[in-house]
């Protein structure tokens, strides 16, 4: 039997998968179990053993490293495997050696930093041109997806999100906004207000993902979800908190002015005129949303965002490295 954490045991189906999650303890991998389990599907984990080491009691953990000991992977045969926590060529191809190359099916998690440029006001398909090179976080992706594709050709969904959100984020981006609409007064809203933004609810690229195993989808997607414009997200932030906030909308030269940093300090801002990355939350989902990925209604993931912060599910409500209460003050000062 199987046990899902907050619920009863669930015995595995009896078409259930044989599913690999690498990671699954953290953020969207511990949705993607979550969902497996509650599916009926058959879960072994291989991780570091260092994250949550109680959480899915019951599900079979298998303890190495993706930069050393992949031994417990080792003549094992699974129909289909998740990979939330690969980040270099390096950990892609040793992983892929260590299951034989064998796997029907591999869902990889890379992310849309795997572009190589984001110009300002142009939106992106899957055939936009990737990172060159070896150094940093995308063009390593780039390279891990490169060497995966390699080993298991035909067998590889390559998933790019962009900012993913929800309950059990550990980085507190996204959850800065219903946090701080819910604490009201005025509050400093960054950029134009008709500037688009795009995030994905964790849980529904989780859903997604098991879709893909399934199905033994192959291919490129973005996986992100519907775009809507920054005033619409506070809106919605205001609707679901009830909150007397204002919202006070300062322009992207005047808030570089002020010293805030784009997309740390105020989530989901990047000043539109950016020539690298002001086109970064433009990225085009036909592709995903044809292979079968659904986006919740944004009224759901504020609400049950705010809810696990309330819970005490997060350290802190705004996350290491955004707007602090003084920063926005002396903003809004200046505003005024």
């Amino acid at each position: 039997m199987l046990a899902i954490a907050g619920g009863g045991p669930v015995a595995p189906a009896s078409n259930a998968m044989k599913l690999l999650v690498l990671g699954g303890t953290v953020f969207l991998g511990r949705h993607i179990v979550e969902a497996a389990l509650a599916q009926g599907e058959q879960v072994t984990l291989f991780n570091r053993g260092r994250s949550a080491a109680a959480l899915f009691p019951g599900v079979e953990r298998l303890i190495g490293d993706r930069d050393g000991d992949l031994r417990a992977l080792q003549g094992r045969r699974f129909d289909a495997v998740v990979d939330c926590s690969g980040y270099t060529p390096e950990q892609l191809a040793r992983t892929a050696a260590a299951l034989g190359g064998e796997t029907p099916h591999y869902t990889f998690i890379s992310s849309i930093s795997a572009y190589a440029a984001f110009p300002p006001g142009i939106a992106f398909d899957e055939t936009a041109a990737v990172a060159p090179g070896h150094e940093g976080y995308g063009a390593l992706k780039a390279r891990a997806e490169e060497a995966l594709d390699a080993a298991l050709p035909g067998r590889v969904a390559r998933v790019r999100p962009g900012l993913i959100v929800g309950p059990h984020d550990p980085t507190g981006r996204f959850t800065y906004w219903p946090t701080r609409v819910a604490r009201g007064g005025d509050v400093l809203a960054p950029g134009d207000p008709g500037r688009m933004v795009q995030f994905i609810d964790a849980r529904d690229l989780a859903l997604w993902c098991l879709q893909l195993a399934r199905r033994r989808t192959s291919g490129v997607f973005n996986a992100v979800g519907p775009g809507m414009t920054m005033a619409s997200l506070l809106d919605e932030c205001l609707r679901v908190t009830g909150s007397n906030a204002r919202f006070v909308w300062l322009a992207d030269e005047e808030l570089i002015a002020q010293g805030v940093a784009p997309w740390t300090a105020l989530p989901l801002w990047i000043p539109q005129s950016d020539p690298s990355f002001g086109g970064m939350l433009l990225a085009m989902n036909r592709r995903a949303l044809d292979a079968g990925l659904v986006a919740r209604p944004l009224r759901e993931t504020i609400r049950d965002t705010l809810q696990w912060v309330n819970d005490g599910g997060a350290a802190s409500a705004s996350g290491a490295g955004t707007l602090s209460p003084a920063m926005e003050a002396r903003c809004l000062a200046h505003i005024r």
